[in-house]
């Protein structure tokens, strides 16, 4: 599809650029058969029926962006964003690619040094991916922590504030290592963790470590010219189990249902011939299930995707353009989505990372 079909117009002042005072305050539009619904993230478990199961991703935002001066005394900002795989070389300490300005002038062996002292070398240089940077230090968050800002995404057109350390970062994040939050999850308190439970349905936080390509601009004119970056995530063989016993399947966030679809195999009904059918949840008895999965995946769901696991998203709005904008599309519809942003103007919810957001339906 071409890329042109994704765009809407979006003003300026609608991008949030500083979260609200409560998290739980956030605005949420339901996008159900056709229908909108304007209601509040506080609503969220109304919408609930036992036996759901409700997948966060827990994935933690480290201070991936740092100050770095080269051998000629040049200041240069850099920000992580995807760890190397295996060893950088000959590494002997952690391995990034990362994204700095004009990191074409930088050679292979030049050496860097952080505010705190810590010496970074450039081990490799990649158009799309920018520069595979050695840290020679022995604990790097405990670096970042110290010296390290949180990467607020491009369109917040501030630097970081203190309240960013908190306010970008789900409550229940635990493992470290994305580069951006998983921005559905910024809403949820333990309160409405609570209501989840206390509307009969379970939580699974799977992990998927989020890098660049959740906010990288698609370059190309056609959908199918454009090659997402990998990105790591995890569900353990308890957690698939779990999942495949749901009677939905409600993901929070983009990231969430990008690894849950990674994960679906094809398989026989799960259950044995005497169970009955009415037990099994359709997505088995469809022949799809949930897989234990640890590795990469760099999904790219467009119109057209056949979705196998997730029955209901939860996500921000997300701008004109964006593979996210294009993955919400092929799930609630093009035509759908278009006219719910269209209300969303209108009624001037906040988009994007610290903005509001929005309840679909699969169709």
């Amino acid at each position: 599809m071409l890329v042109s079909e994704f765009d809407f117009d979006l003003p300026a002042e609608l991008v949030a650029q500083h979260p609200l005072e409560r998290r739980d305050a956030s605005r949420m539009l339901v996008v159900q058969s056709g229908e909108l619904r304007d209601r509040r993230i506080a609503d969220f478990a109304s919408f609930l029926q036992p036996g759901d199961v409700v997948v966060f991703n827990n994935s933690k935002v480290i201070p991936a962006r740092f100050d770095a001066t080269d051998a000629a005394g040049k200041t240069h900002e850099i920000t992580l964003h995807t760890k190397a795989d295996g060893d950088a070389t000959r590494s002997i300490g952690e391995g990034w690619w990362s994204l700095c300005k004009k990191f074409g002038a930088f050679k292979i062996g030049d050496e860097l040094t952080m505010t705190d002292g810590t010496k970074i070398v450039v081990r490799g240089i990649d158009d799309e991916s920018g520069l595979l940077i050695e840290f020679l230090c022995a604990d790097l968050f405990s670096v970042l922590d110290k010296v390290g800002k949180m990467p607020l995404p491009p369109y917040m057109k501030r630097g970081e504030e203190s309240a960013d350390r908190d306010r970008y970062q789900t409550v229940y994040a635990s493992a470290a290592g994305s580069m951006a939050a998983p921005t559905a999850g910024l809403h949820f308190t333990p309160e409405l963790l609570s209501a989840i439970r206390g509307a009969g349905a379970e939580i699974v936080n799977i992990t998927l470590h989020i890098g660049a390509g959740t906010w990288m601009p698609v370059k190309s004119d056609d959908t199918t010219d454009h090659k997402m970056h990998s990105e790591w995530g995890v569900i353990t063989p308890e957690q698939s189990e779990i999942i495949n016993r749901a009677a939905r399947v409600i993901a929070v966030g983009t990231t969430s249902m990008r690894l849950l679809e990674s994960a679906a195999v094809p398989t026989q009904d799960f259950a044995s011939d005497k169970s009955p059918t009415k037990s099994i949840p359709p997505r088995l008895r469809g022949g799809t299930r949930i897989s234990a999965f640890c590795g990469t995946t760099d999904i790219f769901i467009t119109p057209g995707f056949e979705f196998k696991v997730v029955d209901v998203l939860l996500t921000n709005f997300h701008l004109p353009k964006s593979t996210l904008f294009m993955l919400v599309s092929a799930f609630a519809g093009l035509p759908e989505i278009k006219v719910a942003y269209a209300h969303a103007v209108e009624q001037k919810y906040r988009f994007f990372s610290y903005g509001d957001c929005c309840l679909l339906f699969r169709k």
